[in-house]
């Protein structure tokens, strides 16, 4: 049975719930499973190449008839050849980390596509909004990867009220009760990354997946060693030597992390470099944050595609402590249903 809300209204999908686009994790198994089970699966494409995001795209299709989306960086020096793909593809959703500009936004609306900026502060959400976004989606503090201070139950309130766009609620979901809190706030729908990369439809090896469930919410901690910008992931011995790494070997290991990622993504030299002079803009980072931003996909690449969580890094939002199990998304998104009906079922009534 669907459940109607102005998120499954605007994307067309079953129920109020989003994959998130996590970078080597939201590929096409994940996402083509997440949407036949009624849900918004969102592909991740930073880390693809442009050849590999189409075919990508192409696999999700062949997979499922359900409405999906990619999400890209809005800094990405190719991020114009991204949006041709999307839009010539059908693509439903265009979602991204950073704003994208006023210009973009127009030019996928003009396409049909919904526009998703991913957003941490208030302010963001007025801007994006005013230039034509569909919608925001509104990440907490509790989140995976980078991430803010300001704790989901402050910032979505604050979000819902200065917006007139549907906004979808991340960080701290993994269940029913948590989409039916949303909700009761104002959002739309909820937004999920560590609890759809913890589903039997996950490429993350198992290996590292069993390191994820014996995680408490005390194993998840907040680090600025990875890419000098706050980062919410597992603490690991990784994670410990990354720490009392001194300066000097954190660029040097950063460098050597650009030269791979480089190969990976297939981006030239002046690519990267036009990438790195955006991203030092949009976020006012010193050139040594810029070049520490190597790390992050090759160490998460690493742990979550090659299994090696001793040299590599795991994301994780502080929900990690609380899920025991691996479903299929199947599975996981009939239970929250489920569970979300059932708590609304039993809410006091009037009086």
């Amino acid at each position: 049975m669907p459940f109607p809300t102005a998120l499954t209204e605007l994307t067309g999908v079953r129920y109020p719930i989003v994959q998130t686009g996590m970078g080597w994790v939201a590929g096409p198994r994940l996402v083509s499973a997440s949407a036949n089970a009624g849900a918004l699966g969102i592909l991740a494409s930073a880390t693809m190449t442009v050849e590999q995001l189409r075919a990508a795209v192409r696999e999700v299709k062949s997979r499922t008839d359900a409405p999906f989306g990619v999400n890209l960086r809005a800094d990405a020096g190719d991020a114009g050849e991204r949006v041709r793909i999307i839009i010539d593809e059908g693509v439903k959703v265009a979602s991204f980390a950073l704003a994208p500009s006023k210009d973009l936004i127009a030019r996928l609306k003009d396409a049909g596509v919904v526009v998703i900026p991913s957003i941490g502060a208030r302010r963001h959400a007025e801007k994006v909004a005013a230039w034509g976004a569909d919608a925001v989606m509104v990440q907490g503090g509790e989140g995976g990867g980078h991430t803010g201070e300001v704790a989901t139950t402050v910032l979505l309130p604050q979000v819902v009220d200065a917006v007139g766009i549907p906004v979808i609620a991340a960080g701290g979901f993994h269940d029913g009760r948590g989409l039916v809190a949303a909700l009761a706030y104002g959002a739309a729908g909820i937004g999920m990354g560590t609890r759809f990369l913890l589903t039997s439809d996950s490429t993350v090896p198992d290996t590292v997946k069993a390191k994820y469930l014996a995680a408490t919410v005390k194993d998840v901690t907040v680090t600025t060693q990875v890419d000098g910008l706050p980062h919410r992931m597992l603490r690991t011995a990784m994670v410990d030597s990354l720490e009392r790494s001194g300066r000097t070997t954190s660029l040097l290991r950063a460098l050597r992390h650009a030269s791979a990622f480089r190969k990976e993504s297939g981006a030239s030299w002046p690519q990267l470099l036009r990438d790195g002079m955006a991203m030092k803009h949009g976020k006012e980072l010193t050139w040594s944050q810029v070049l520490l931003a190597a790390n992050t996909p090759m160490l998460l690449k690493a742990s979550l595609v090659e299994g090696r969580t001793d040299i590599g890094v795991m994301a994780s939002g502080q929900v990690a402590g609380l899920i025991e199990d691996l479903p299929s998304c199947s599975e996981l998104v009939e239970r929250i249903m489920d569970e979300a009906r059932a708590t609304l079922k039993a809410l006091p009534g009037p009086g």
